[in-house]
């Protein structure tokens, strides 16, 4: 299983903006299919964006449309930028591999993903 390290977390005022790292141990993330995942306090993991394997077809949750962009470089990074961050958005940020071929707007379930990394957290103070 490929390992995955998360980095780029931080504290940051809203409006601001961020970026996530994600690097893989190993190179080769054209077998993979990558998600970004967040669980806020008190809440559930939920998904934040997906890039399926090819790294072309991407897709966002409704509350980051518009403000986040994930993308994938080298074979070994997958990067989220985050734009305009609101408390909301406060979290813990994971990202997650999977070999599935599925489209990326079919890989919405945290069961379908058999890597992960263990987080960076991002807070947004008002």
């Amino acid at each position: 299983q490929v390992q995955l390290v998360e980095a780029g977390g931080g504290t940051v005022q809203t409006g601001d903006s961020l970026t996530l790292t994600c690097e893989a141990s190993e190179q080769t993330l054209h077998r993979y299919a990558m998600a970004w995942f967040r669980r806020a306090p008190g809440k559930e993991r939920e998904l934040v964006a997906v890039i399926g394997w090819t790294g072309s077809s991407t897709h966002y949750s409704d509350s980051v449309q518009g403000r986040f962009t994930v993308w994938r470089e080298d074979d070994k990074n997958m990067y989220l930028r985050m734009n305009r961050l609101s408390h909301e958005d406060t979290a813990v940020y994971y990202c997650a591999a999977t070999k599935s071929r599925l489209p990326a707007t079919m890989l919405a379930s945290e069961s379908t993903f058999t890597s992960w990394g263990q987080g960076t957290q991002v807070t947004v103070s008002s």
